[in-house]
């Protein structure tokens, strides 16, 4: 599938935080699967040279980019960091990938065509004709739990709001007033959805295979779980109160 060349530039923005295991590769596949499509990788100051490899993969192809932070951050502001970078190189539409392979560059194309109808595409796991892959049942009763819990607190009326492989219009990150966005871990993903949704933008969520790292160690802790919990239950209280407000 070829992809659409009315959405403009593309930039593909990759994360990463000890991740030279993996770098290289899930660079070439993304660029073999997308070849019009440039990569940004936003390094976290990996102690384990994740950022040099990045450099030199750079430094071979014009088509790859790297924007170097000085200390881990958290996945969010990554992101936030990406689309400015992103904004200010006049890009059009902007891609979340993470570095791990999970998100398949194969699958890329698919999701750019969807964007074609819509202002943000979610690569999502728990829809029809989705699925996982090498997954801990664990891991799958905690992903399909938390997003049960959003869709039930917060109204959405999504199944994978907690999915990171995603497509953005640039003019769709304009309008979500990315200056009050502070979540830093995986209910970043849940607020900038929540945050379209409430702008009226078109969300079209698009099956992918979601399939495990088997490189490298994954980065969700504790803290991201009850940081994501804690503040879907805080969005959630405040929607409620206003609708209260509201009627009187």
């Amino acid at each position: 599938m070829e992809i659409p060349a009315d959405l403009g530039r593309v930039l593909v923005i990759i994360p990463t935080y000890n991740e030279r295991d993996n770098i290289e590769r899930i660079t070439r596949r993304v660029r073999a699967a997308a070849p019009p499509v440039d990569v940004l990788v936003v390094d976290d100051a990996s102690p384990d040279g994740t950022g040099d490899l990045a450099d030199a993969l750079a430094a071979d192809d014009e088509q790859v980019k790297v924007l170097h932070r000085t200390g881990k951050n958290g996945l969010g502001t990554a992101y936030i960091a990406g689309f400015r970078w992103a904004a200010e190189h006049g890009y059009d539409v902007m891609v979340e990938m993470d570095a791990d392979g999970s998100h398949q560059p194969e699958e890329l194309p698919r999701l750019l065509a969807a964007l074609e109808d819509a202002d943000l595409v979610i690569g999502a796991r728990w829809v029809p004709g989705g699925k996982v892959r090498n997954w801990p049942k664990s891991r799958e009763v905690l992903s399909r739990g938390a997003n049960t819990y959003t869709r039930m607190v917060l109204g959405v009326p999504l199944h994978d709001a907690t999915g990171g492989y995603r497509a953005f219009r640039a003019a769709t990150l304009e309008k979500l007033g990315l200056d009050g966005v502070d979540s830093r871990g995986y209910c970043f993903q849940i607020d900038l959805a929540l945050r379209a949704l409430r702008q009226g933008l078109k969300v079209v969520e698009v099956p992918i295979t979601f399939v495990d790292r088997t490189h490298g160690s994954s980065k969700m802790s504790r803290d991201i779980v009850a940081e994501a919990m804690w503040r879907v239950t805080q969005w959630g209280m405040a929607d409620r109160v206003g609708r209260l407000r509201s009627r009187r």
